[in-house]
This record gives C-alpha cells, sequence and structure tokens, in this order.
C-alpha cells in the first residue's frame, strides 16, 4: 500500500507540474513562401530557430508557391475564401496588390511599440520598400540587385584581364565571344531576362535612367529612349552575346559546370552558385552595366503580415522581426546571395561581417545600394496580366522572331491598355 501510495502521489505530483504547460498552447503562425529551391531549407532552419527562443509559438508552413506570381495570386485566392496565412513572403513588386485591396495589415503599430526593432540595424532605404500609402506594410526578408558572374578561369582563357572585367555591355560582349571562339561545348554568355516580374527587362530601362510609366502613372514611360536601348541590348545578346534562347535551369547548369564564362542573373543565386561550383574554377562578380543616371531595381521579397486575430498579430510580428533581424539575416545570407535590410548584421564581426570578408563576391550587391530604386508594380486590376504581356514580346526578341522596335511598340501600347483609366 505503501509503494502504491508512493506512486500515486508521484503521479498526481508530475500531473501538477505538467498542468501550466498544457494549460498554455502553442500559438500557431502560418507562413507562406515561394521559391522552395532557393528558400525552403533556409526557412525551416528559421522557424526552428525562432521556436527555440519562442517555445510559446509554432510555426507551420503552408505549401510553397513557385515564383512571387503564384505567390500573389494564392494569397488573393485565400482572402476570398477567409484562408489567408498570418505570415506571407511576397515579391517587392506584387506588394501594391495588397495595399490597394487593405488586405496586408500595418505593421507602424508593432514597430512603434518595439523597442529592441530600433536596434537591428534596418536601412532606412530598405525599409521604404515596403511602405505603401504612409504605411510600412513589409519588412525586407531578402534584397538583391542584379549583377555579373563570371568565370575567371575562361576569361583568362581567352585573353581577358579578371581584374579589369569590362563595365560595359559591348565590353562584355566583346569577351563573350572571344570566350565563345575557345570552341568545343564552351558558351560565352546568357542573361536571364526572363527572371519573375519582368525583373530584368526593368534592370535595362532604369540602367538608361527610364521609368516603366510616366510620374502620374497614365502612361507607358518605357517605349522612350532608355526602352529602346534596353530592348535593343537585349537584340544584342543574341546578334553579338552569343546568347542562346534557352530557359533558366540551362544557363544555370551551363555557367556552375564551368561550361559558360559570362551570365547575367540576381545576387540571390549566388550562395547556391558557389557551392554548386565549388573547385571547379574561380568565381567572380562584377557590377551590372549602368549610365550615371542608372538605377537599378532592387528584388527579392518582403514579410508581410495578414493575421487579423491580435493574438495572432503578436505572435506572427514576433516571427517577422526575428526572421528579419540579425538571426535571420545572418541565417539568410550565409544561405543565399541576397543581403539583409537589417545591414547592421553586415558589420557585427559575431554575425555576418566575418562571412563577407571571406566573401568578397557578395560585396557587389551592398555596394551599388547608391543605385538602387523599387521594383515597379503597375497599378490597377491587370498588373499580372502586364507582366505577362512584357515577357511574351521580350520572347520574341530573344527568339528573334520580332525586330525589338517592332516589339517594344506592340508591347507599349498593349501595356497602356491594360492601365487604369482613372490611374
Amino acid at each position: 500500500m505503501k509503494r502504491r501510495a508512493f506512486v500515486a502521489g508521484t503521479a498526481a505530483a508530475a500531473a501538477l507540474g505538467a498542468s501550466p504547460l498544457r494549460a498554455q498552447a502553442q500559438t500557431e503562425i502560418k507562413v507562406q513562401y515561394s521559391t522552395p529551391d532557393l528558400f525552403k531549407t533556409l526557412h525551416e532552419q528559421i522557424a526552428a530557430e525562432f521556436m527555440k527562443k519562442h517555445p510559446q509559438y509554432k510555426v507551420t508552413f503552408l505549401a510553397p508557391l513557385p515564383a512571387y506570381e503564384e505567390m500573389a495570386q494564392a494569397t488573393l485566392r485565400a482572402a476570398v475564401t477567409n484562408t489567408l496565412p498570418d505570415v506571407a513572403y511576397q515579391g517587392l513588386n506584387r506588394q501594391r496588390i495588397f495595399h490597394d485591396r487593405k488586405l496586408a495589415q500595418p505593421l507602424d503599430p508593432f514597430i512603434a511599440a518595439d523597442a529592441e526593432f530600433a536596434s537591428f540595424g534596418h536601412a532606412p532605404g530598405l525599409l521604404d520598400v515596403g511602405r505603401f500609402g504612409g504605411q510600412q506594410l513589409g519588412i525586407g526578408f531578402s534584397v538583391s540587385t542584379p549583377i555579373i558572374y563570371f568565370n575567371e578561369d575562361l576569361v583568362k582563357k581567352a585573353g581577358g584581364d579578371p581584374a579589369a572585367f569590362p563595365s560595359t555591355w559591348d565590353g562584355i560582349f566583346q569577351m563573350a565571344q572571344k570566350i565563345k571562339a575557345l570552341g568545343g561545348s564552351t558558351q560565352g554568355f546568357h542573361f536571364d531576362w526572363d527572371i519573375t516580374g519582368n525583373w530584368m527587362w526593368q534592370a535595362l530601362v532604369f540602367a538608361n535612367g527610364g521609368t516603366m510609366l510616366t510620374p502620374d502613372e497614365k502612361k507607358v514611360a518605357f517605349a522612350g529612349p532608355a526602352g529602346q536601348t534596353g530592348i535593343a541590348t537585349l537584340h544584342r545578346m543574341v546578334s553579338e552575346g552569343t546568347m542562346r534562347d534557352v530557359s533558366q535551369s540551362v544557363s544555370l547548369q551551363d555557367f556552375t559546370s564551368g561550361t559558360m564564362g559570362i551570365w547575367g542573373h540576381s545576387t540571390s543565386r549566388l550562395g547556391g552558385v558557389t557551392k554548386q561550383i565549388g573547385d571547379k574554377f574561380k568565381l567572380r562578380t562584377a557590377p551590372f552595366p549602368t549610365t550615371a543616371d542608372g538605377r537599378l531595381p532592387l528584388g527579392g521579397n518582403v514579410a508581410m503580415l495578414f493575421a487579423k486575430d491580435p493574438a495572432k498579430q503578436k505572435a506572427a510580428w514576433d516571427y517577422i522581426k526575428f526572421a528579419t533581424g540579425p538571426v535571420g539575416a545572418t541565417l539568410m545570407v550565409q544561405a543565399t546571395g541576397y543581403f539583409p535590410s537589417a545591414l547592421k548584421a553586415t558589420e557585427d564581426p559575431n554575425l555576418l561581417k566575418p562571412y563577407y570578408d571571406k566573401n568578397p563576391n557578395h560585396l557587389i550587391a551592398i555596394r551599388q545600394l547608391p543605385k538602387a530604386t523599387g521594383w515597379y508594380a503597375f497599378p490597377g486590376e491587370n498588373g499580372l496580366k502586364i507582366t505577362d504581356v512584357i515577357k511574351d514580346h521580350l520572347q520574341s526578341v530573344v527568339a528573334q522572331k520580332a525586330k525589338p522596335e517592332d516589339a517594344l511598340a506592340k508591347m507599349a501600347t498593349e501595356v497602356q491598355a491594360l492601365l487604369p483609366t482613372s490611374a
């Protein structure tokens, strides 16, 4: 009987000890993101670290989407069925629609009440990419700029000087021709013009000092001199730069295998590409060619809050703050080629400074920040359709099925017809 009493007492004590934990149920935070080949492992790492620090929360990931367009469409559908995620990572150029439809929850009250957030050193210019209508609707998670990657070994074999890599498209095309002339399976150059959201097309226009629309957003502006130069450059990439009409997956494979010399892409792939290359050849990066007044669109995504319940909003904010803060930023940079909104982490010897010191290729994007501008989002209900229209006309130029000037004129006409008349 004494033994039974002891066991019973022990069980009761254990139950009493456990009851407070059971009473405090975890708050679930539903999170959705895109581009799983780039972000899946990273998001899982960040969530694991977050839940270690905040055991009262449970992060649940919804099925990831292939790209930012699909991500935006899925979020809009979820709004109709009242199944919005608590946090969603939206492309910088897809935030506008969530502002216009009043779906994204403003983060300003949380920022104002959170003293720790100010200590993270978010760059004001990078916070601005998440501001719409005077409200902070997104916090930059991963930010990028377009850059030029090159194979130092092939450049040397072709007679080039890696330390004086060309800074103009003319020079790059000439270098590509020399690399292509090495023969065999060697390819000279590729430019991933079809990155989601017409990002590289915007880069070609902005780099020449242009804009997508007029300041009042009523008329197309990309058909002007900057756009004419931009689409002519795209055509020259094929006619002079040795570029083929191939997919992004083919260009990635060609470059990382060491058979292609020069590759125009986003810094977003730098971390993964570096690992894939290993010791096959020496990888170098160079700035994206721009004119004196040229700009470059920032790419990447922001964490946005969609939860409406106050308790869920608090949990979601804690997660956003962690994912975009120093710890999340450090994990993100080490896994990708993006740079963080919390630039203070890049100067911290306990966080990212040693990484950047050992990986100078990653510094190119940060050095291009003075030329940075927003990734433009077209106004109105047809924003996603406009993206498709532009892509189709760019494809006709790359496939050499249309003259660049004709494609640009048709593109401008079709986009103008899709703009809201009251914009």
